[in-house]
């Protein structure tokens, strides 16, 4: 008696009932996949709610220093309406302009609004206000600086149409703080940065041992003499070394021709970056220990990856319109503190001191996954 196959259960013939019998089939065996399932609505389910929520342009909780000799009534109403809004949030005073430029400069502000002395009393030309603005990312810094003119505007509008008799025509200034003319590289290189050594470090690490894997000439490898630490090791090294070959590629384009400087040490920023390279093959080493094939560690890498770095990591949207929610799951992405330590060091020229807190990060995320890594890596082969 021979055996049936599946084959042989299927209705012979064509027609409607033989092919709702292969929808059914097929609809039966996407419902069993939950890779599949997952892709279908998992993915779009995440994308409305990242394009939803993370991309926000808008400005807000920016946090303002004021600079005035005396709080009068004119300054008064107008630091009142800027607190007031949802986009500024007062967070002390400074006694003079170049100590607020350094207050913004040491990352305790983003803005700070400066009266002339006696603003209210100057009702002619020696009135005026000036808005100090971090401009490292220079998008934001323009959005900072033209909400700020508008509720200074509307607040000299509101005193001039209640009859306030001090000064209510004094000129409004803005002051580009790291980037005066206002040049975009400056903030997509340190981006760019992050965003290249974790994609070539990660994707391609993962990429390359899983095709090992998927060719079974990693097996060949682990039953020879060599050590399979060592192994890994080996196969890591070129493209950390093919890394920092790109990493002074970046460098040196960024400044001979994008003309972005490198305002701070280039020791540090060199540090920072092996820190990162490091932290990317762990990644990497990661994700080729779940994937089996290439196109999964693709996959894996691209939307693991690719999309969080694009997305939270402060690249092209700021983290800080994000819901709070959204800016904790950005804590752990890496290319979020890398980017930022990159852009204190290159933009702004901060000594060490001030990316104390992103190196220490970077550090912590690399030894645990690479030590998870490892572990895992040990486990399967046993």
């Amino acid at each position: 008696m021979t055996k049936s196959s599946p084959i042989d259960s299927l209705p012979k013939g064509g027609g409607w009932k033989t092919f709702l019998v292969f929808v059914v089939k097929e609809t039966k065996h996407i419902l069993r996949d939950r890779r599949t399932m997952l892709i279908l609505f998992g993915m779009p389910i995440v994308m409305m709610m990242l394009f939803g929520f993370a991309i926000r342009n808008d400005v807000r909780n920016v946090r303002t220093l004021v600079v005035t000799s005396s709080m009068d009534g004119a300054t008064q109403r107008i630091v009142e309406a800027l607190d007031a809004s949802e986009y500024f949030t007062i967070v002390g005073t400074a006694p003079s302009g170049r100590a607020a430029e350094d207050m913004i400069h040491n990352q305790q502000a983003d803005l700070a609004i400066v009266f002339s002395p006696n603003y209210a009393d100057n009702k002619y030309s020696d009135a005026r206000v000036e808005i100090l603005t971090d401009a490292a990312d220079p998008n934001m810094g323009q959005q900072y600086a033209t909400y700020a003119q508008s509720i200074i505007s509307g607040a000299i509008g509101a005193m001039l149409n209640s009859g306030y008799t001090a000064n209510t025509q004094a000129a409004v200034s803005t002051k580009m703080l790291f980037n005066p003319h206002i040049l975009s590289a400056y903030n997509f290189v340190p981006g760019i940065m992050g965003m290249l050594l974790l994609l070539i470090c990660a994707m391609m690490t993962s990429v390359s041992i899983a095709r090992e894997k998927e060719k079974g000439t990693m097996e060949v490898l682990l039953v020879s003499p060599i050590q399979p630490l060592v192994i890994i090791i080996a196969k890591a090294v070129p493209y950390m070394v093919l890394s920092i070959i790109i990493l002074i590629t970046i460098l040196l384009m960024s400044y001979y021709v994008l003309q972005v400087p490198l305002a701070g040490s280039l020791m540090w920023i060199v540090v920072v970056s092996l820190i990162y390279i490091l932290l990317s093959l762990s990644l990497g080493l990661l994700v080729s220990n779940v994937a089996n094939s290439q196109l999964v560690a693709l996959l894996m890498s691209a939307m693991v990856m690719l999309m969080p770095v694009i997305m939270l990591s402060g690249l092209i949207f700021p983290v800080e319109s994000m819901p709070q929610i959204l800016q904790w799951l950005s804590c752990v992405v890496p290319a979020r503190w890398y980017i930022s330590a990159m852009r204190k060091l290159m933009i702004m020229g901060v000594g060490y001191a001030y990316v104390l807190k992103e190196i220490a990060i970077l550090c912590g995320m690399t030894v645990l996954i690479l030590t998870i890594s490892l572990v895992k890596f040990k486990t399967r082969l046993e």
